[in-house]
């Protein structure tokens, strides 16, 4: 076979495996993973057709997950020679972290102090770790007698005729995506005592050698263990359980009490609001696909109840003139930053308004990049309140004349609280980007290659202008729903499979198609005219798009 890596040509017999071909340059440049022919492989991976390898390390977001798993993987390793009736389950991901629970146990420093110690034994033997398959009459047999998921929902769902286990000595997990071909990779981490469990903590793509400092998220960590405790009233931790409900016929139950959920928490934002009776600004914020446009929607429902009338402006109509927008570091015009937006002007409206002045408002002509004014003017009367949404609401820059105590701020997300199994947490990032190729293909006309190409810069401008705010909310909002992968699944699943292996996105479209394929599919007609997931796959009764 030929096979290519950068200018190199090898010529190589089948079932080589990726890293007896490129021995030294996987040495060299620290490499974790590969890339064979656009898809995410193994460095144990048999060479069966000509292409082209690339390299993937800890810069790469493919790498870094790689590595999140295989410590995950050592972890459960150290903690089942140590406390083998321990149910170890991986919570949530707070500031390149992840926070773990004993759900039978309580943790203590003795315990950490000894799970160190065995991870850092077992890191330092650098044992191999390999992936084996067994057909399913083979895993029924294996399951028999053993009380553990992990890996279970293969059987359930997989069209595949054989599953899949990870395997460390006598230790075996299941992880869905690849895992380090040993455990001497993982050499930079820290475990610690944090919360009712403990951090596990790793490095970031931006600082590959050395862990980041830990940054304290206490009100995101307590809307997480909010939303964790309402959900364990409907009992579904896992897929696993949501596909039993699914299968029940139940799910409808379950989707009316989700939604449920919901209601009652922009009510409670609404009832404290209220109760601030100097509030005369909401502000809300959120990163992409995050539901804002409907929960604020909700969120004015709540308020009229309460006899405060919200009235909306946007903050895309103050833009800079065109000619001032900064532009980043291509070249290209950045709206994502503060300084593209009129702050100035926006800030003279407020205060003019707030004040009981009538304001003419602008708004902005994308074209040709100006305000242009209407005659659309707008004042406030005494039980109306003004609804800003936008990237930048939770900076005070944004609002530097209004005062603190006019402001509300909310913080909305979709932090999804529902795992795989125990070891295989779903992301929060992943979920949105599901929401968004939906939302993207139903009413923009973009194709599932568009989003993903779009991701990372999207990302990015979170990671710069939301993230940081949103500790400075005054409450933050929830809006996943634990049902909405398995309503997405069918909508996502064909325009992800539209991608093929010449994109370098069909890696990460074949992930999300893995993972999506756990799920039993739920009918969106299901679901509630006023869901926020409306928002995403049509039939909303609010004006949503």
């Amino acid at each position: 076979m030929k096979i290519q890596y950068k200018e190199k040509i090898f010529d190589v017999q089948e079932n080589t495996k990726i890293k007896d071909v490129l021995k030294d340059e996987i040495v060299a440049n620290n490499s974790i993973a590969a890339r064979f022919n656009n898809e995410v492989k193994s460095l144990d991976y048999k060479l069966k057709e000509d292409g082209k390898i690339s390299l993937i390390d800890l810069s790469d977001k493919d790498g870094i997950r790689v590595y999140r798993k295989g410590l995950l993987f050592v972890i459960g390793k150290a903690v089942e020679e140590l406390y083998p009736n321990a149910k170890m389950m991986v919570n949530y991901q707070l500031s390149n972290s992840l926070l773990c629970e004993f759900e039978n146990m309580e943790v203590t420093d003795e315990m950490i102090e000894k799970i160190n110690q065995k991870v850092a034994e077992i890191v330092e033997k650098d044992l191999p770790i390999e992936k084996k398959s067994m057909t399913k009459e083979e895993a029924r047999e294996f399951y028999k007698d053993k009380d553990t998921i992990k890996g279970k929902l293969q059987l359930d769902l997989s069209t595949k005729k054989r599953v899949s286990l990870y395997w460390c000595e006598d230790y075996f997990n299941y992880f869905y995506g690849i895992l380090p071909i040993s455990t001497g990779v993982m050499n930079i981490y820290e475990i610690i005592k944090y919360h009712r469990g403990f951090l596990v903590r790793y490095p970031s793509r931006k600082e590959i050698g050395k862990l980041p400092e830990f940054q304290e998220n206490n009100k995101l960590l307590a809307t997480l263990d909010e939303y964790d405790v309402l959900h364990r009233v409907l009992d579904v931790p896992t897929v696993k359980q949501l596909n039993e409900i699914t299968r029940s016929g139940k799910i409808k139950d379950y989707i009316l009490l989700d939604e449920a959920l919901h209601e009652k928490k922009i009510a409670n934002i609404a009832d404290d609001i209220i109760k601030k009776d100097k509030i005369k600004m909401i502000l809300i914020a959120g990163p992409s696909s995050s539901g804002k446009t409907t929960f604020a929607q909700r969120l004015g429902i709540q308020l009229r109840l309460n006899g405060l009338k919200p009235v909306t402006i946007s903050v895309d109509n103050y833009f800079v003139e065109r000619s001032e927008n900064p532009k980043d570091e291509n070249g290209n015009y950045n709206f994502e930053c503060l300084e593209a937006i009129d702050v100035k002007l926006f800030n003279e409206h407020l205060v003019k308004l707030l004040n009981g002045e009538e304001v003419e408002m602008p708004t902005f002509d994308f074209e040709v990049g100006t305000k242009r004014y209407k005659g659309n003017k707008l004042k406030l009367a005494d039980d109306e309140v003004l609804v800003i949404e936008g990237i930048h609401c939770l900076n005070d820059e944004l609002t530097p004349l209004i005062p603190k105590e006019q402001k509300y701020k909310i913080y909305i997300s979709c932090l999804t609280v529902l795992n795989i199994d125990e070891h295989n947490r779903i992301s929060t990032t992943d979920t949105r980007l599901i929401r968004r190729i939906v939302r993207d293909s139903q009413f923009r006309g973009y194709k599932a290659l568009h989003t993903l190409q779009m991701w990372d810069s999207v990302v990015a401008g979170e990671e710069k202008n939301i993230f940081p705010f949103q500790e400075e909310a005054d409450s933050m909002f929830n809006s996943s729903l634990i049902y909405e992968l398995a309503v997405l699944k069918d909508y996502a699943m064909p325009l992800l499979e539209e991608i093929d292996n010449s994109c370098v996105e069909f890696s990460e479209a074949k992930r999300l198609c893995r993972m999506l394929g756990y799920f039993e599919s739920i009918p969106a007609e299901y679901l509630p005219s006023n869901s926020l997931l409306r928002e995403f796959v049509g039939g909303s009764t609010f004006d949503v798009h």
